[in-house]
């Protein structure tokens, strides 16, 4: 047991040093979207009077849960399916004292370490661009901490199932058919509750975890705008983590022992 939390450490150690070095090319890849998409909607276009100034309070909190997803998502698949594919690296990962449920608990980690460092880039950068827009009202840092912490590991738990069954050369597929329909589709851009004038739909969209990711961050950031009540959304994504944990842990299995 010892020698295989010291393996697991040095691991996990070694891939933070990995990232540490990339550290501005990752916060480019992962900052230019919400960044921008905080220009545009939080600045721009409210001041050629296009939209509503108050829009910002309703976007920041889905420009937060994009960050937390593509971060989580693009962290842990695409190394993962690599090492799987093309570098072969995930062999000498098995060839260590560890199990190979702590070689799949280690990438998943990674990814979520990756989504927090992507989000404690972008909120500040974002409300600083959309500060003359935002009245925002932190209702708890604990529930914001909590809701950071559990939104990265389910973003970075769908990554390891999307990294275990999709082919590196087929990411820009998996953007275009899994990752832009979420974002779409996960109260991103509006609140949930809007959605009731479409019931089929309101419904329908919370097989996406990302609903609850935004809607928790409005419950926390911005009170004031219709939201999802927060521990319906912790539930939301505790149980969507566990239904993809269950899916990664066959997947990683089949593919790492395959």
């Amino acid at each position: 047991m010892r020698t295989q939390f010291t393996t697991f450490t040095a691991i996990v150690e070694r891939d933070v040093r990995v990232m540490s070095r990339n550290l501005p090319d990752f916060l480019t890849r992962i900052g230019v979207n919400p960044v921008f998409l905080a220009f545009i909607f939080g600045y721009v276009l409210p001041q050629t009077g296009t939209i509503p100034a108050d829009f910002a309070n309703v976007m920041l909190p889905g420009i937060l849960g994009i960050t937390t997803l593509s971060a989580g998502v693009q962290g842990t698949a695409i190394p993962l399916a690599w090492d799987l594919g093309t570098t072969k690296e995930i062999q000498d990962r098995l060839l260590a004292p560890i199990s190979l449920r702590l070689v799949m608990l280690e990438k998943i980690i990674m990814g979520m370490f990756e989504s927090w460092v992507a989000g404690a880039f972008v909120f500040p950068v974002a409300y600083l661009i959309m500060s003359d827009n935002l009245s925002l009202e932190l209702t708890s840092v604990g529930r914001l901490i909590l809701l950071i912490v559990l939104g990265g590991l389910a973003a970075a738990t769908l990554g390891m199932v999307l990294g275990t069954v999709v082919e590196p050369m087929r990411f820009a597929m998996m953007f275009a058919t899994i990752i832009i329909p979420m974002v779409f589709l996960g109260a991103t851009y509006y609140p949930w509750a809007s959605l009731s004038k479409i019931p089929w739909l309101q419904y329908l969209v919370l097989l996406n975890p990302l609903v609850y990711i935004n809607e928790g961050y409005r419950a926390v950031l911005t009170p004031d705008i219709p939201h999802m009540p927060f521990g319906y959304a912790v539930l939301g994504i505790l149980v969507s983590t566990a239904l993809l944990m269950a899916v990664a842990i066959r997947t990683f299995e089949k593919r790492a022992l395959s």
